[in-house]
């Protein structure tokens, strides 16, 4: 009963993002570039094309994945406002999984790449609207950050910029209070947040890690680079490297099928450590992201001022991104925790009853053109040829939270639905 009245409860007029996607996306700067973003413009292009030309000529072509590491545009979002927003029922996703586990006495939201910290200020509203069945619960949230300025950002969201900077700490550089009350704390690395009780988040953040890109031909696996072109000499294209290359040796699976294939190695060490974490310290994690099972090839592409960008246009002024592999991440958690998904977006929303969310906003409301934002918000949600089918959710869960051990004497109870990835149910 408890799990089938967290919707309910969450149900009053909250809400008033959309979810970023790739019309309204960040542009973040690639983890391991380093410094701030520098600012957009030509001069900034003709500056990162001559660096990049001038390595070119001194080294040879480079991976895919150096040139998505350039450093980018500023952050830029441009976020629908509306009242209607999925991000709270990811609030409930980590709640309902909370219930599940027994209560614990205290739980970390962990969220990675939190962009402008609008997600996270979401989620901290659902649990507001549920003080009264988290009152016994200690909860803190942990985002870990490499942007000094999207800190600065997340922390006026969230706290109102009431935050403690802590520059010699090698770990949490700055910490604060939301503004319901809930610590926060930041970090450069998923390794520094503290290991305990955690509900891990990522949402569009594995599309934004540099790739690798390969191709199958009649000598074997060549590895997809970026070159200077010789017809064009101020003009980048793609060649094949001559021979195999380390990360032909080490990233494609014996059992590849694909002729064309991406692997990204950052999102196999992070989705390796979430996994550790997940089987040491109980708890779960949440991806959310543009992705597929293990079946598309080549989707590496650019987008500048909301539309597709050549990738070898202009480098540093465009946001380069790459679907998510859910087959590779699945793989690379080597079997520490259980896995649910990818399920696309409409089957994961429609799970969690945002159908029945909708029927309530609409009765709250009374006039036209909010009626009418409602609906429009909830097509480019649920339609599969907007977000319905192109976002997907996939999670990592403890082993036991899907299959108790059998026992020969008593019978265990039914497991919990997980919300999402089954129907919850409402009454």
């Amino acid at each position: 009963p408890a799990r089938r009245a967290l919707l309910a409860a969450a149900l009053g007029p909250a809400g008033r993002r959309l979810p970023r996607h790739h019309s309204h996306r960040r542009l973040s700067r690639p983890p391991g570039a380093g410094g701030e973003p520098e600012a957009e413009g030509p001069g900034q292009a003709s500056a990162m094309l001559r660096h990049l030309l001038l390595k070119l000529r001194a080294t040879g072509p480079v991976t895919v994945a150096e040139q998505m590491s350039l450093p980018t545009s500023s952050e830029v979002i441009a976020v629908t406002l509306c009242v209607f927003s999925h991000c709270q029922l990811i609030g409930i996703w980590y709640i309902s999984e909370w219930i599940a586990a027994g209560k614990p006495k205290a739980f970390q939201l962990v969220e990675m790449g939190p962009g402008r910290g609008t997600l996270t200020d979401d989620i901290l509203r659902v649990f507001k609207q549920l003080a009264s069945l988290l009152s016994k619960c200690d909860v803190s949230v942990h985002l870990v950050e490499v942007s000094p300025k999207l800190s600065e950002i997340q922390a006026q969201m969230l706290t109102g910029g009431k935050v403690q900077s802590n520059p010699e700490d090698k770990s949490v550089y700055m910490n604060g209070i939301s503004k319901t009350g809930i610590p926060i704390f930041w970090y450069r690395d998923i390794q520094d947040v503290p290991l305990g009780y955690s509900f891990y988040l990522a949402h569009e953040f594995f599309d934004a890690l540099p790739i690798h890109k390969f191709q199958r031909t009649e000598k074997g696996w060549r590895e997809v680079l970026v070159d200077i072109d010789p017809e064009v000499p101020d003009q980048l294209r793609f060649v094949l490297s001559p021979s195999s290359t380390p990360a032909t040796q080490n990233f494609i699976q014996p059992e590849e099928t694909r002729d064309h294939v991406e692997v990204c190695p950052e999102a196999g060490v992070i989705i390796q450590n979430l996994a550790c974490r997940i089987e040491k310290g109980g708890g779960a994690a949440l991806v959310a992201d543009y992705g597929h099972d293990g079946t598309k090839t080549d989707t590496f592409r650019g987008f500048r001022n909301h539309k597709l960008h050549d990738v070898l246009s202009a480098p540093g002024t465009a946001d380069l991104t790459a679907d998510v592999d859910f087959s590779y991440l699945r793989k690379m958690t080597q079997g520490r925790t259980a896995t649910l998904g990818p399920i696309k977006q409409r089957e994961f929303l429609k799970n969690m009853g945002i159908d029945l969310r909708l029927q309530v906003l609409l009765q709250n409301s009374c006039d036209t053109a909010t009626h009418k934002q409602l609906l429009h918000s909830y097509d480019m949600l649920m339609n599969p040829e907007q977000m319905g089918d192109c976002f997907n959710f996939f999670a990592l869960l403890p082993h036991h939270r899907l299959a108790r051990p059998d026992k020969k004497h008593k019978p265990e109870s039914p497991l919990p639905p997980v919300a999402g990835f089954s129907e919850l149910l409402l009454k």
